[in-house]
């Protein structure tokens, strides 16, 4: 499970945020924010699996997701983190590796992915358990954005409460530059769950649902300690300037790391 707030084309001074909340298991392992093999991808890693939940290139291409919160489970489906590392190593624009992707959909459990190419403009949002009335691929508006276990911008409380929380946050900052660690400070730490038992999504039993209602996730289960790993903020600015800045857990110690480049747009 993960939570992320983005916010697309509507800031002077950036013209993407990207703020993310990656849970799981304490003892998955997992790589902190780096460059990969040949220093063209940035981003944390699973070295369970040897995908990502969010990573970017230096050819101002970004992909993140998250999982769909359901019950029936492929027995041999492919790797979810697969799919970001993927689009950056591809060529493809954002739809039309959407479009190549929908014919292998049904291979992966649920997933919400969101595709980014900065140079061509162009946000899509991918998911393979669309409901009837919506698409695999959908162009993402601009705007202020949530992605929880469930479609792009679906009320839950807390997808609502951090949507406002960005909102509240942006409207007193207007056109000035926005720090990254106050905004992870502000909106990815909170901590309140949803006590009435009615506002929970009703797919997994209610307990568990209780503990997966707050924006940052903590909670110990029988098979280990599960919640937030690590926090991502991905800072684009108009002058083609990356910070991707990640707090994450290392022997249950939170640690710091910020890595900036420069966009290299190809002519």
């Amino acid at each position: 499970m993960c939570i992320a707030a983005f916010l697309w084309q509507a800031h002077p001074l950036y013209p993407l945020v990207i703020l993310l909340n990656r849970d799981e298991y304490h003892n998955r392992p997992t790589r902190p924010l780096e460059w990969w093999e040949g220093g063209e991808i940035l981003g944390g890693r699973d070295e369970m699996a040897g995908g990502t939940w969010l990573a970017c290139s230096r050819n101002g291409r970004v992909a993140f997701l998250t999982n769909v919160r359901e019950i029936q489970k492929l027995p041999e489906a492919k790797s979810r983190g697969d799919l970001p590392v993927r689009f950056l190593q591809s060529k493809k624009m954002p739809i039309e590796f959407a479009e190549e992707l929908e014919k292998e959909a049904d291979h992966y459990n649920g997933f919400n992915l969101i595709l980014v190419d900065l140079c061509s403009k162009t946000v899509c949002y991918v998911t393979n358990r669309a409901k009837e009335d919506n698409k695999f691929v959908t162009e993402v508006e601009p705007g202020i954005h949530v992605l929880t276990n469930a479609m792009l911008d679906s009320p839950w409380p807390k997808a609502q409460r951090l949507h406002n929380d960005f909102k509240e946050l942006l409207d007193k900052c207007k056109k000035e530059e926005l720090s990254m660690k106050e905004m992870v400070g502000k909106l990815m730490t909170n901590t309140i769950k949803d006590e009435d038992e009615s506002m929970l999504p009703h797919i997994y039993p209610p307990k568990w649902e209780y503990q997966l209602s707050s924006i940052l996730v903590d909670a110990d289960t029988p098979i280990g300690r599960y919640g937030t790993r690590s926090t991502s903020a991905l800072f684009v600015k108009a002058t083609d300037e990356v910070d991707f800045y990640e707090r994450h857990l290392e022997n249950e110690l939170w640690k710091e790391k910020t890595v900036s480049y420069r966009i290299e747009k190809t002519k």
